[in-house]
């Protein structure tokens, strides 16, 4: 979308044309019952859909979804998925409707036991140096494709081994950008044990427990991260790189030894 805002500067004053990210209600529906209206940028709805349903445990594999059908609708999206009768009998006893935000993750959660799944030690042999980390997220601004339009958009990407960006994925939601990622990767059959992931946002511990669900060995964020974050991380092997910056980056756990010098 365009707006022309009037830019104001303490010697100027001038009307520009801007890009102004999108938002809409995605409403996802589980075998005809209404279970989550998330705030999120419209594209890639697909991919979210699918990697929100892995890691907030809605199903445990790709093969759990037996369909998925995108309707627009006047005030937003509605994507309806068909999943196993186990998948949703699990689902129905967490009783868990979400009214989300774009910076929440947690909404609607009634049981403070349901907050924070258990998580399985993630399986992976996968290392790499610490200046292929720290040069990949210097190279991730350059294919934020929208959020160089309009400056608003979180980013999650997935790197190999050597560095190389394989796949990214933007939204308005930190969360929602990276359960778009997951989703893609899912659909294409990318093995997580491979490589590492980026996000241009905080890590809070729903992306720490996003990622050690879907079996991501490394994670690297831009900004700051959590004392939970960091407990989850330590449980499940998962390497944290925070303040991943022009100056250096933080590395706070590596229980794995995922990390060559």
């Amino acid at each position: 979308m365009i707006w022309q805002p009037r830019i104001w500067q303490p010697k100027s004053s001038r009307i520009e044309q801007r890009h102004i990210a999108r938002e809409i209600p995605l409403a996802l529906e589980y075998n005809c019952i209404s279970h989550a209206v998330m705030m999120a940028s419209p594209t890639d709805i697909r991919d979210f859909a699918i990697g929100f349903s892995l890691t907030e445990g809605i199903i445990d594999h790709y093969q759990d979804i037996l369909d998925l059908t995108i309707t627009p609708d006047d005030k937003g999206v509605i994507v309806s998925l068909e999943i196993t009768p186990a998948c949703f009998s699990r689902l129905d006893q967490f009783k868990r409707i979400l009214a989300g935000r774009t910076g929440c993750g947690l909404c609607g959660i009634d049981r403070l036991d349901h907050a924070i799944r258990p998580l399985s030690p993630i399986e992976s042999r996968f290392t790499v140096t610490e200046e292929v980390v720290y040069n990949s997220m210097r190279n991730i601004s350059g294919l934020q494709v929208l959020n160089r339009k309009t400056g608003a958009l979180h980013a999650a990407a997935f790197a190999a081994s050597s560095g190389e960006i394989l796949y990214i994925r933007e939204d308005i939601g930190r969360h929602n950008a990276l359960d778009k990622l997951i989703g893609h990767m899912m659909q294409e059959k990318i093995n997580p044990a491979d490589g590492f992931a980026l996000i241009t946002s905080r890590c809070s511990f729903e992306m720490v427990h996003k990622c050690a669900t879907f079996g991501i060995p490394l994670l690297a964020a831009v900004s700051a991260t959590t004392d939970l974050a960091l407990k989850l991380a330590e449980e499940s092997g998962l390497c944290l790189i925070a303040f991943t910056r022009r100056d250096g980056m933080n590395i706070y756990c590596d229980p794995q030894k995922r990390l060559k010098t």
